[in-house]
């Protein structure tokens, strides 16, 4: 069976409501340092790469409370991201459920940021060239850098 012909919008068109605005990986690249930027995916996926200065909320065990509690300014800009940019949305319709007002979803996630040429690190902070692509079906988008699956 063969996904070739799906492209990340086609797959986030399918998934995702998009009542979160997108935000490309150009613009957010650009970014002041205030940006918070949120990682949506599991542990083991953040630990193998992530986007510099990315904080760790996770999936499956988002702690909407404990984020509320460490981010106090509902209308600081947030970006969530994950692998391509479904489970960030998820969680940003969360965060913007209890009233922050100024969140987006990375388009097509870390695997867009990658392919883009910009920089991703592993757990000891260091730039790597691994890029944890969640599972087999979604490693198809990763088109620089060397795919991981666990």
């Amino acid at each position: 069976m063969s996904f070739s012909q799906e492209s990340i919008n086609d797959i986030l068109k399918k998934f995702n409501s998009e009542r979160i605005p997108y935000i490309s990986v150009e613009e957010l690249a650009k970014s002041n340092t205030n940006t918070i930027i949120l990682d949506a995916r599991e542990k083991r996926e953040f630990d193998i790469s992530h986007i510099k200065n990315a904080v760790f909320v996770g999936y499956d065990n988002f702690d909407l409370e404990a984020v509320k509690n460490s981010l106090p300014n509902k209308d600081q800009q947030i970006i969530v991201y994950c692998t391509l940019g479904v489970r960030s949305e998820d969680i940003a319709e969360k965060l913007d459920s209890i009233g922050y007002t100024n969140i987006y979803n990375l388009y097509g996630g870390i695997v867009e940021w990658k392919n883009k040429d910009f920089k991703v690190y592993d757990s000891k902070e260091k730039e790597t060239e691994n890029v944890h692509v969640c599972n087999e079906y979604w490693s198809q988008w990763l088109k620089k850098g060397i795919k991981v699956i666990d």
